[in-house]
């Protein structure tokens, strides 16, 4: 199966997949963001707009991920906000023609949203205080986009619909895993030990580009 997750920029998609893979043996996470990121650094400055818009991304998200679930036997996790219909067509819609997918849209009220995005771009200002060398990141391209993602992950082409505001991610994890037919390890992390575990998640998985 492939469990794409969908969602607004700071719904909790990257903290979702690498939850649902701590507790499913033989899960993968697979974030298109890596090729996109990849592809963008082959350009330079004044040609990087959204990779999305690349077709040679939206060929190497189908043709990658078409791979690993044919060759690897567990479950594939893809936590990528996808909001443009054409590129989603071809992208999960493609990959539905061959196999097994399951697509999630994790969504939350606007402040929700923001207050997620706010920390995320504390944790970016605490790892330059450290000594990583990044430039200031102030989330600007996630808040531009977030009212379209928000409105466009509403429609039905877009389900299955899961509003996060009131649950935690462990909660969403199993949300998920349910309606997905997974079954996931319990959850044994106690609320100190969970903190910790998705802090070091969000510090992993800041983008400097």
């Amino acid at each position: 199966m492939i469990l794409w997750l969908n969602g607004p920029f700071g719904g909790g998609k990257t903290q979702t997949a690498y939850e649902i893979r701590r507790r499913l043996p033989g899960s993968v996470v697979c974030d298109p963001e890596h090729l996109g990121f990849g592809l963008r650094r082959m350009m330079p400055g004044p040609l990087r707009g959204d990779f999305q818009d690349l077709r040679a991304w939206r060929q190497g998200v189908y043709e990658v991920l078409d791979l690993v679930h044919t060759r690897h036997a567990g479950t594939v996790i893809v936590p990528m906000t996808v909001v443009e219909p054409a590129y989603f067509d071809e992208t999960v819609g493609r990959l539905r023609e061959r196999h097994d997918v399951r697509h999630f849209s994790l969504l939350a009220e606007r402040d929700t949203v923001l207050e997620r995005l706010r920390e995320r771009g504390l944790a970016h200002t605490v790892l330059r205080a450290v000594g990583t060398n990044a430039p200031p990141r102030g989330g600007s391209f996630a808040v531009a986009r977030l009212d379209l993602c928000l409105e466009r992950l509403q429609e039905p082409g877009f389900g299955e619909h899961v509003w996060t505001d009131r649950l935690t991610v462990p909660q969403v994890a199993d949300r998920l895993a349910a309606a997905a037919g997974l079954t996931l390890a319990p959850d044994t992390d106690g609320a100190l030990r969970g903190r910790l575990r998705r802090a070091w998640t969000k510090a992993r998985h800041i983008r400097f580009d």
